[in-house]
């Protein structure tokens, strides 16, 4: 790329926009086109002048850093860089497509590592824009199969009778789109809308609520256990009783799991099964 990275800084605070422009400024690649205070000016500039990146403050009056995302629209966005006091802003941050995030303080190293990724997307700015687009389309097909079950029935979802088990998932990290087969994942913890699937020494964070995932995992493989957890069964090495129904389950990694009592009617199919 002959031409220089344009980049745009986006925060409310004076002093936080200067730290910025001092560490962007001692770059030859890149050139600041402006810089502005809130969101509203942001929107603006990058419908206007199309910046390359943009390092983009969460916490801001009137229109936040996610409302500007939604105000231009996520496939849209320059690379983006959201810039945070607050690390509970992480995942959202990658919910909205962006490329990384910086939590305030923040030094060199941490600024230069995140500039750098900025500039090799940039540079694959096309491939970017496909992976982008895939990971849209699939992550919008992911959401029209199945339903989540309500807590009050812990009953797995029939399946539709053409629906094929899931056999991988789609993960997208460092601004990169790949699939892990559910056969390697040894269990899956739930927060919200969001899952962790631990898979040996590996973690990987998707947007999915634990319902539409348990619904479409083969009943035969994996079972749920909690309102938050569900384990792969070929990972099971022991399964302990506590009390009033509750038991602990130790995966063949060592990990500890509990078992809760509103969740024991398929625990139960499987110790019968065992016998």
């Amino acid at each position: 790329m002959n031409r220089k990275i344009c980049a745009l800084v986006v925060d409310d605070e004076t002093l936080a926009r200067e730290a910025l422009l001092v560490m962007l400024g001692g770059d030859p690649e890149i050139e600041v086109i402006a810089e502005c205070r809130n969101g509203t000016e942001a929107v603006t500039v990058i419908r206007e002048q199309s910046p390359d990146v943009v390092f983009l403050d969460i916490q801001m009056p009137g229109m936040d850093g996610f409302q500007v995302v939604e105000e231009v629209g996520a496939m849209r966005m320059p690379v983006t860089i959201f810039v945070t006091a607050y690390d509970k802003h992480a995942l959202r941050a990658f919910e909205a497509h962006a490329l990384d995030y910086l939590l305030k303080p923040f030094d060199y190293d941490r600024f230069n590592a995140a500039l750098r990724r900025a500039k090799s997307f940039v540079r694959q700015q096309k491939l970017g824009e496909l992976g982008e687009s895939l990971f849209a389309a699939l992550e919008d097909l992911k959401s029209k199969t199945g339903e989540s079950p309500s807590d009050a029935n812990n009953r797995r979802p029939e399946r539709a009778a053409h629906q094929e088990p899931l056999d991988r998932v789609v993960i997208k990290s460092g601004g990169r789109i790949y699939f892990l087969k559910t056969e390697d994942i040894d269990w899956v913890e739930g927060a919200g809308d969001y899952l962790t699937l631990h898979s040996g020494s590996q973690t990987h964070l998707i947007r999915e609520t634990m319902g539409n995932l348990h619904a479409k995992l083969d009943p035969q493989k994996f079972l749920r256990i909690h309102r938050s957890t569900i384990v792969n069964i070929e990972r099971i090495k022991d399964i302990r009783p506590l009390y009033k129904g509750e038991y602990v389950i130790t995966l063949t990694s060592g990990i500890g799991l509990k078992a809760s009592r509103g969740y024991r009617h398929e625990l139960q199919q499987l110790l019968d099964e065992a016998r």
